[in-house]
């Protein structure tokens, strides 16, 4: 059991860090987080954190911007109750789709996100699976990023992978669907897509690949709408690939996906648990792999000063 190490949580996916803390060996951190009539937040420690290396688990689901405010309260709380070192860990980054400037008078605001967790007081976050690796470079804090590759990988690796074909959802994944294709050692195709406007669906226009008698595996970083998914699903169908299946960290599920992966031909949706799904948003479909192992470990290791990367 890690000595003078607290792991705290907000109101966001208590399950998950539960798991984490029991890998860890630890009780979670005691806290009461109280929201006034006026929707204020109160956050409490209920016990002493003076001079400890503390941790404070919060994803980003709905309700998104209060998780957020929650965060950033539970961080400031610790830094004024004298925690040694405060570590943000966001197993699903928020705002991480808005990484850039691709529209006039926008805000970058996964940048936003970072300079509020710097002004908070966290000393270094540990996140997973960032939608684009330049997120690192908004921070001036360190930041460990973890990747959940494996974890899907050797889920695949155990029901056997002859005879399938690891496709990238459009050309932006494509050095990401390649660590895949690698480790499973199976080939590699691209569906080459086009997005117009904010609807956050895509059209595809050909494949590039052999998909034809293949068991296809589609991956990606997160599934939102799922409009994107299923329509990923019914151009490899229809390019004569006998099955899809689909391997996503992130599973956001919002609006219709949850109905619309339940009546899609799509064979499996592999996801971690990185985002709590509801028992009313899943489906026999929907997969579950859980990744509080990874940052248990990483955790610890981050605690102890060792190497975070060596675990990849």
């Amino acid at each position: 059991m890690p000595q003078n190490m607290l792991v705290f949580a907000g109101s966001s996916h208590p399950a998950l860090a539960q798991k984490i803390c029991s890998q860890l060996g630890l009780e979670l951190g005691r806290s009461t987080i109280h929201r006034f009539t006026n929707q204020n937040i109160k956050v409490k420690l209920e016990e002493n954190v003076r001079g400890a290396d503390t941790f404070v688990v919060q994803t980003a689901c709905p309700p998104l911007s209060d998780g957020i405010i929650e965060l950033l309260i539970l961080i400031d709380a610790l830094r004024h109750a004298s925690a040694g070192r405060v570590t943000a860990v966001l197993p699903y980054y928020p705002y991480v789709r808005s990484d850039k400037k691709d529209e006039p008078r926008i805000s970058i605001t996964a940048r936003l996100m970072a300079d509020l967790l710097e002004t908070a007081g966290a000393d270094r976050v540990l996140t997973m699976d960032l939608h684009s690796p330049q997120i690192h470079g908004f921070f001036r804090i360190p930041v460990d990023h973890l990747t959940a590759t494996g974890v899907l990988c050797a889920h695949f690796l155990e029901r056997g992978v002859s005879d399938w074909v690891l496709v990238a959802p459009d050309a932006g994944e494509v050095k990401d669907a390649g660590r895949y294709a690698k480790r499973l050692d199976i080939p590699l195709a691209v569906i080459d897509k086009r997005r117009y406007g904010d609807d956050e669906q895509a059209r595809a226009i050909h494949i590039i690949g052999e998909v034809a008698g293949k068991h296809a595996l589609v991956v990606d970083d997160e599934v939102a709408t799922a409009g994107t998914l299923c329509e990923t699903v019914r151009i490899l169908l229809g390019h004569g690939a006998s099955t899809v299946t689909a391997g996503v960290v992130h599973a956001v599920l919002s609006g219709q996906a949850p109905e619309r992966v339940r009546t899609s031909p799509l064979a499996e949706l592999v996801v971690t648990d990185t985002v709590p799904i509801p028992p009313e948003r899943s489906c026999d479909k929907i997969r579950v792999l859980s990744v509080a192992h990874l940052f248990a470990q990483a955790i610890e290791r981050i605690h102890d000063g060792r190497s975070v990367s060596a675990l990849f």
